[in-house]
C-alpha cells in the first residue's frame, strides 16, 4: 500500500473510532448533564447544558431512599459472588485440567453445556430452588447464586489458562514433600494472577449492574441492592427522572472508579490468555 494509501486508511479509521467514541459517550453525556437539572429543564432539552448545577436531585435521592445500606448490599452481595466464583472456579478449573481420564471431561463438558442455557429459560425454576433452599431474600444467598451461575465460565477460562503452566513446577514441589493444596495455593495461584484480575473486573461489573436476578431473589426492600432501589423512582404514572438519572450517576461512580483503577489487568489478562491458549 501507497504512502498516500496509508494516510488515507489512518484518517478514515480516526474518524471510525471518533464516531464510535461519541456515540458511546453520549448517553454517559445525557445522564450526568441532566441529573442537575430539573424535571422542566429535562423534558425541554435532554442535550442542553443546565442553567445552573444544582444538587438538589443528589440531595433528594440521598433522603429519599437508605443509600448506604443499598451500597452495603450491592457491596455484600458483589464480595461473596466474586470471591466464590474466582475461589471455587479456580480450583475445579485446575484439578479438571490436571486430571485427565474421561469424568473429569465428563464434568467439563457439563459445565460448558451449561453455558448454552439462557438465563431466561430457567430463572423461574431457579426462583423455587432458592426458595426451597431458603436463599430467597437475602443478600448472601443471592451471593451464592451469582457463583453457581457464573461458575461455568469461570471453570472454563481457568481451564485453558492452566494448560499453559507448566507441569514440571508441580512436580517439583511434589518432590519437595509440598501437598496438593499447597501447591496450588502457593505455586499455581499466583501465576493465575492476569486471569483472576480480568474475570473479577468482568464479574464487578456484571454483578453491580444486574438488575434481573436481584428482582426475583430479593423481596425485603431493606434488602435491596443500588439498582433495584434506583428503579423505586419509576411509578406508574409519574417518573422523576432528576431523582432517576442522579441515582444512577451515583450507582455508576463506584464501579467506574474501580474499573479505571484496574482497567490495564484486563488487557494484560486478555493477552496472556491468547498467548496461553
Amino acid at each position: 500500500m501507497s504512502s498516500k494509501g496509508n494516510i488515507a486508511f489512518r484518517a478514515v479509521s480516526v474518524v471510525i473510532l471518533a464516531v464510535m467514541a461519541v456515540f458511546f459517550a453520549l448517553p454517559i453525556y445525557m445522564a450526568v448533564v441532566n441529573s442537575f437539572k430539573t424535571q422542566k429543564e429535562i423534558f425541554s432539552s435532554v442535550l442542553a447544558w443546565p442553567s445552573s448545577f444544582g444538587f438538589d436531585n443528589y440531595i433528594n435521592v440521598f433522603h429519599s431512599i437508605d443509600l448506604l445500606k443499598s451500597l452495603g448490599n450491592s457491596l455484600t452481595v458483589t464480595i461473596i459472588g466474586v470471591v466464590g466464583m474466582l475461589l471455587l472456579g479456580a480450583m475445579a478449573g485446575y484439578k479438571l485440567s490436571r486430571t485427565p481420564g474421561k469424568l473429569s471431561g465428563f464434568i467439563f463438558f457439563l459445565f460448558l453445556s451449561s453455558m448454552m442455557i439462557p438465563f431466561h429459560v430457567i430463572m423461574i425454576t431457579l426462583s423455587q430452588v432458592a426458595k426451597s433452599l431458603h436463599l430467597q431474600g437475602s443478600t448472601t444467598g443471592l451471593g451464592i447464586m451469582y457463583v453457581g451461575l457464573s461458575l461455568n465460565m469461570v471453570i472454563f477460562l481457568y481451564h485453558g489458562f492452566v494448560k499453559g503452566i507448566p507441569k514440571e513446577m508441580e512436580e517439583a514441589a511434589k518432590m519437595d514433600g509440598a501437598g496438593e493444596l499447597y501447591t496450588f495455593f502457593r505455586i499455581i495461584l499466583p501465576l493465575l494472577k492476569p486471569i483472576t484480575v480480568t474475570l473479577a473486573i468482568l464479574n464487578v461489573l456484571y454483578i453491580w449492574n444486574d438488575f434481573l436476578l436481584p428482582l426475583l431473589m430479593l423481596t425485603d426492600v431493606n434488602k435491596y441492592t443500588l439498582i433495584l432501589t434506583t428503579n423505586s423512582f419509576f411509578g406508574q404514572y409519574t417518573k422523576d427522572w432528576g431523582s432517576i438519572l442522579s441515582s444512577l450517576v451515583m450507582t455508576a461512580v463506584p464501579v467506574f472508579a474501580f474499573f479505571i483503577a484496574f482497567q490495564k489487568w484486563i488487557l494484560q489478562g486478555i493477552a496472556d490468555g491468547a498467548l496461553k491458549g
